[in-house]
């Protein structure tokens, strides 16, 4: 979760690193460090700092050269966000500095051992142990060095890391946190995530686990822990520099809700198939045949890419006729779950490299399971355990809380759910009906960001309130959990979702003035009971703001959305509220593009 880049060439290496970690700040933000050498001036030169990479700049001195250099921005896992916690470590001997994503299980077992033996650890970090097992080894190469402190580690890692002694070259690994390199024209990168190099370079190679790579100015290679050469060849990203830039918008979150329209039209874009109406997913490397012998369905994701698995699995109800549910993979791979072979799994991520969803894949794939990837990065390690999948091309989401890649990857649903079930029994009228529906989304989506200066001032009404309740049934559940995690991440206001059939169960005991309740109310075989919830609420003097197709009486104010097909209607619901909660988290004055104590790509346990 934390940001890496480096880089070895013949330019100033500072401004590059400071530049990377700016695009990656998203990735970690509560300390930051950076460390450079060069040819000419021996020795690491090391600056870190507490707080944002603006902080680590203001630090940096204006003559602060080098050639090479590696730098980090953190989200702290072991130890609380400090100058000495930063990243970059340095061995005692000022030799040795390493920066690292991951968690080291065993690191409380080897600091035993290590200070036993007489070293004495500056920081609290997991990452320093690594520091000093490299300093202390006693091969004469720095690869070397490196393998034999891997080979005692155990846990999670993507490491960078330089030599003052071999000041031409960085050494990287890879397991189970991402390492990107970047190749360029006698010029070298690296970096936990493509945003730090699409500036430079769009030739990347990324490391599997388990791989290791030396970077030099005019060269690269890669190959195992055990040190057997590998075969890299570069391919070329299909995102560029400007895809990271905030284009006149105040924030990254306010520009990523607005892109959803061109967004879903990427998605739908070529794989619609107007003869049979049905689409084509020519990734699924799934035959007609396989797709019929399906039983089950089980979708696995964390977090926003769980509450769109949760819209995903009734879809595929919906239209395919398939017994399908959504679970946290952070439970799912705890719980000695029964892997049946007529079950199709399907693993969603953003970011295609969420340690929890990722772990669940490799175990599923270790026990004989088909799994499916559905995520948004290309050739990220989702993608490339998965047996296949579905890109959601959503485009590089920035902003720590999740918007147009939660509804890209609903609609990438839709189209799994549309194939499946075209496959199976649904009829060509109905897949007609679906297809009209899917084209449809963009200029509706439209038609609802229209509507924010109405929303900004709901916003604002509700932006006192301490805490809030989100109800929805069936379809409209999943968009009431959403859109709660989206005003807890982003206003810190304490948020809660129930299916609107449980309220006489227990929560309307919550009800009153000072509680608001968010309903969602879509207009389908469901809405009569829908607005029996609203009564009960209405009747213990709660506030209600509705989510509807139609102006809701019961309701003190009401978001109305244009309406699609009952099937494809959440995708478009949760839209609003994901302007309610940007409104209400501007109107608190919160740091909307990185809330606290949360980062974007969870590669940690």
């Amino acid at each position: 979760m934390c940001g890496i880049v480096g880089y070895i060439g013949r330019r100033d290496v500072a401004p590059l690193l400071l530049e990377g970690l700016q695009r990656l700040e998203y990735r970690g933000y509560d300390s930051a460090g950076i460390v450079v050498t060069s040819p000419k001036t021996p020795g690491l030169k090391l600056v870190k700092a507490k707080g944002r990479v603006r902080d680590l700049e203001a630090k940096v001195p204006a003559r602060f050269k080098g050639t090479t250099g590696i730098a980090h921005t953190r989200w702290a896992t072991h130890g609380a966000p400090s100058d000495v916690n930063a990243h970059p470590h340095m061995s005692t001997d000022n030799k040795v500095a390493v920066v690292h994503n991951g968690i080291i299980d065993n690191a409380s077992d080897l600091r035993r051992k290590l200070e036993a033996d007489g070293v004495e650890f500056l920081s609290e970090t997991d990452t320093e142990v690594l520091t000093h097992l490299i300093a202390r080894s006693q091969h004469e190469k720095l690869e070397d060095k490196v393998r034999e402190a891997l080979r005692v580690v155990e846990g999670t890692y993507g490491i960078a890391v330089m030599h003052a002694d071999f000041n031409d070259r960085i050494v990287v690994a890879r397991n189970g946190s991402p390492v990107v390199l970047g190749i360029g024209e006698k010029e070298m990168f690296v970096a936990s995530d493509i945003a730090a190099l699409v500036a430079h370079t769009r030739q990347i190679v990324t490391l599997d686990d388990g791989e290791m790579a030396t970077l030099k100015a005019d060269d690269f290679r890669t190959y195992t822990t055990e040190g057997t050469r590998t075969t890299a060849e570069p391919t070329i990203v299909e995102w560029e520099a400007a895809s990271y830039d905030m284009g006149g918008h105040d924030t990254y979150m306010h520009k990523e809700i607005f892109e959803q329209a061109d967004a879903v039209d990427r998605v739908l874009r070529g794989r619609i198939d107007d003869r049979f109406s049905t689409v084509h997913l020519g990734g699924l490397n799934l035959d007609a045949r396989e797709a019929r012998q399906i039983r089950r369905v089980k979708i696995l994701g964390c977090g926003t890419s769980y509450h769109a698995g949760m819209i995903g699995a009734q879809m595929i109800e919906e239209l395919a006729r398939i017994p399908a549910d959504a679970e946290p993979a952070s439970e799912f791979r705890y719980r000695n779950a029964v892997v049946d072979p007529d079950t199709l799994y399907i693993a969603v991520s953003q970011s295609g490299e969420t340690y929890d969803v990722l772990a669940a894949v490799q175990e599923l794939k270790r026990k004989g399971a088909r799994v499916l990837g559905v995520v948004n990065v290309v050739g990220s390690a989702i993608a490339r355990e998965a047996d296949g999948g579905v890109y959601v091309h959503a485009g590089p989401e920035v902003c720590v809380v999740s918007t147009k890649c939660f509804t890209n990857t609903t609609v990438a649903f839709a189209l799994l759910a549309l194939h499946l079930g075209r496959t199976r029994d649904l009829s060509v009228r109905d897949g007609k009906r679906i297809i009209e529906g899917l084209r449809k989304l963009p200029a509706q989506i439209t038609e609802i960001l229209e509507q924010e200066a109405e929303i900004q001032k709901l916003a604002e009404q509700y932006a006192e309130a301490r805490s809030m309740l989100f109800i929805g049934r069936v379809r409209g559940y999943p968009v009431a959990r959403e859109a709660s995690l989206k005003l807890k991440e982003v206003s810190y206001i304490h948020a809660e979702a129930y299916p609107a059939s449980e309220l006489k169960h227990g929560p309307l005991a919550l009800i009153e003035p000072a509680l608001p309740t968010v309903a969602i109310v879509p207009d389908d075989d469901l809405l009569e009971k829908n607005r029996a919830a609203l009564e009960e609420i209405k009747a213990r003097s709660g506030r209600i703001l509705a989510v509807a197709h139609r102006e809701q009486e019961k309701a003190d104010q009401t978001i109305v959305v244009p309406k699609n097909e009952d099937e494809l209607d959440p995708i478009l619901m949760g839209i609003p509220l994901q302007l309610l909660a940007y409104h209400t988290a501007k109107a608190l004055g919160r740091d909307i593009d990185k809330p606290r104590n949360l980062a974007k790509s969870v590669t940690v346990e």
